[in-house]
């Protein structure tokens, strides 16, 4: 299958899935498309023959971790960053960061501890570095579909604030934690050096080389903006900034995604009200906001259909069950830690840490970095227990975030 083949057929299925969602489920975009996905692997599967022979077919021309991790972040980060208020973050700067970085390490370690001992209790065998990579790439938070829920639910402005900034940075860390402990495996097994030093190195290098790659870029387009007043031609500079700017960051083996972070919040805030006309701002808030909503939909119908390449041997069903509670339970801890501590200096409502845990739901991203893992290896059950916490996540706690908001908030 060709790669305009392959892009059409999933754009056809993505458009059929949301008219479907639209009309008949009422579902948030993302969860419904990703549902209708699910439902049509599961029926592949069940039937076989050609219709499968296609679908996977489409899955090797399109792989998610590729086209997510080499291309479509960029575009997601920067539309989501773009519509931050940089003063909301400002005031909350210090949770947000806590919470992004602190609490990612947190995660990490408390999901990578407990995936550990039950599979060794479950005889699955699963090294512990390589449970900590789990860890690592469960740990981001994708709240996609949950901030509008919260929205019509009343939640108050901080916590959204909380969680928008949070997900938009923890998105980075997380990439940069697993890059490091992937390298940690990699010289492990090649038995070449693989130190503690090494490994903070190589997350200072990627994650501050990342922000100030992106501060610079984000000037740099700033600069140009200013200079230029026709809305396309400023739609095509805000382009190159996400798709030059991501790859040079890959070049220069830094963290594109907080790259592509920083100069979204530059752009949205600074950007629009120091370098653009009225009708530049109208235009490229459509275009920026199309783009996210586009890209997502995609996203999810990948994400559902992704379940053809999930092999469940035994044990792998019953690790994956087990799993899920402690994923949240480690959600709880590594944002209930941090906010005990500053309460001391902030105030949070009562119900943050019971919203944040129950609203941090997980994605793409988390798929996409297991789909990354090299063949072999304790690569499959890695892939299903990550598909196993994304599906619970957005299907479960997607679907009743709104129910839970309303219910902590009165």
């Amino acid at each position: 299958m060709g790669i305009f083949d392959a892009m059409g057929a999933l754009f056809t299925l993505t458009a059929v899935f949301a008219y479907l969602n639209y009309q008949y489920l009422k579902l948030p975009t993302p969860i419904g498309v990703m549902l209708a996905g699910i439902v049509l692997s599961l029926t592949l599967l069940l039937l076989g023959g050609p219709a499968e022979a296609w679908a996977r077919s489409l899955l090797t021309t399109v792989p998610l971790d590729r086209v997510l991790m080499q291309g479509m972040l960029a575009f997601l980060l920067f539309a989501g960053a773009l519509h931050v208020n940089l003063e909301d973050l400002h005031r909350r700067w210090v949770s947000i960061l806590t919470l992004a970085t602190l609490g990612v390490l947190l995660s990490t370690f408390l999901v990578g501890t407990g995936v550990y001992y039950l599979a060794s209790w479950l005889n699955v065998g699963l090294p512990y570095l390589t449970a900590l990579l789990f860890g690592a790439l469960i740990s981001p938070t994708d709240p996609i579909a949950v901030l509008g829920l919260l929205k019509r639910a009343g939640v108050p402005k901080d916590l959204e604030v909380l969680i928008s900034g949070e997900s938009l940075f923890n998105d980075g860390v997380g990439v940069v934690v697993f890059a490091v402990i992937l390298s940690l495996i990699s010289g492990a097994e090649g038995h070449g050096t693989a130190s503690a030093s090494a490994a903070l190195g190589f997350f200072l290098r990627e994650a501050g080389g990342g922000l100030a790659l992106g501060l610079a870029l984000g000037l740099l387009a700033f600069y140009t903006l200013k200079k230029t007043d026709d809305y396309s031609v400023e739609v095509l500079i805000t382009l190159a900034l996400v798709s030059g700017g991501y790859s040079l960051a890959s070049s220069l083996h830094t963290s594109g995604p907080l790259a592509m972070v920083v100069a979204g919040l530059l752009i949205g805030n600074h950007g629009r009200t120091l370098a653009m006309s009225e009708r530049t701002r109208e235009h490229l808030d459509t275009f920026w906001e199309m783009t996210d909503e586009i890209l997502n939909a995609l996203l999810f119908v990948l994400i559902g259909l992704e379940m053809l390449l999930i092999r469940y041997t035994p044990g792998y069903l019953e690790l994956a069950l087990l799993t899920i509670p402690l994923v949240l339970g480690a959600r709880f801890l590594s944002v209930g830690l941090p906010i005990s501590l500053l309460r001391r200096f902030r105030h949070f409502a009562r119900y943050t840490v019971r919203l944040m845990t129950w609203g941090g739901l997980r994605g793409g991203i988390s798929v996409a970095l297991a789909l990354s893992l090299p063949p072999g290896g304790d690569r499959d059950v890695i892939l299903a227990l990550t598909y196993g916490v994304v599906v619970f996540s957005v299907l479960v706690q997607g679907l009743t975030i709104g129910k839970v908001a309303r219910i902590a908030t009165r």
